[in-house]
């Protein structure tokens, strides 16, 4: 298999990765959860459950997408630097368990509106409740597993750097995306009154896109990469 069809390969699950994320964190939330009115999200998970389905469904194509693709990644890169190709792996895979097991409490959203008969001695407002203490702790899963989607950025944008075969200026952005997500968790953490500035996610999403888009059309030079095999 050529370099240039492996480039292809890892920006096609890449894509993968970008879209069903998108769909999974950013539109289906969008359509579903109203965070100050709880009875509002459950109507609305009630009345579109099949979204709230896809998303679950979705998501974990996400992680399966993105357990792959440091493997092709990997074949790609370990002439550049090996250990910084493994690297890259670890970090990357350590997360996908991680969510998968945060999937977890979409699924028991489900289990809790879903009409069951020992669910009759709960109180509405309580089920209510526990379904948007659900959901927080979703999120809350998220912002963890987001320390892994940024540290696996670095080595990624290391090597990307340094290939000789890919444009440098995505292995910088990817880099910088490592510390935006970084601060993204630890600032989350440490002051959640304080809003973390959109910018701060800027270079990880332009790096990412950027070398999502370029591995699939544009592939690699055919110019072998210089570095430790």
């Amino acid at each position: 298999m050529s370099k240039k069809s492996i480039a292809r390969l890892a920006g096609l699950f890449y894509l993968a990765v970008v879209l069903t994320g998108i769909f999974n964190l950013i539109y289906v939330p969008s359509q579903l959860i109203v965070w100050g009115d709880a009875a509002v999200t459950v109507n609305n998970i009630l009345n579109s459950e099949f979204l709230f389905r896809l998303g679950i469904v979705s998501g974990v194509l996400c992680y399966i997408s993105f357990f792959v693709l440091p493997f092709i990644l990997y074949k790609l890169f370990k002439s550049v630097d090996k250990n910084y190709a493994f690297l890259m792996i670890a970090l990357a895979v350590v997360s996908v368990p991680i969510s998968l097991f945060n999937m977890i409490n979409k699924v028991d959203v489900l289990t809790l509106l879903s009409g069951a008969e020992y669910l009759k001695a709960v109180d509405t407002e309580q089920i209510h409740t526990q379904v948007m203490l659900l959901l927080r702790s979703y999120n809350n899963g998220i912002s963890v597993v987001q320390i892994f989607w940024g540290l696996w950025l670095f080595p990624f944008g290391y090597l990307v750097y340094k290939s000789g075969f890919l444009p440098k200026i995505f292995g910088i952005l990817l880099m910088i995306g490592c510390f935006g997500y970084l601060i993204k968790f630890f600032g989350y953490l440490l002051f959640p009154s304080v809003a973390i500035p959109l910018f701060v996610e800027l270079p990880a999403s332009l790096g990412e896109i950027g070398i999502c888009l370029w591995l699939l059309i544009m592939g690699v030079k055919d110019k072998p990469a210089q570095g430790v095999s």
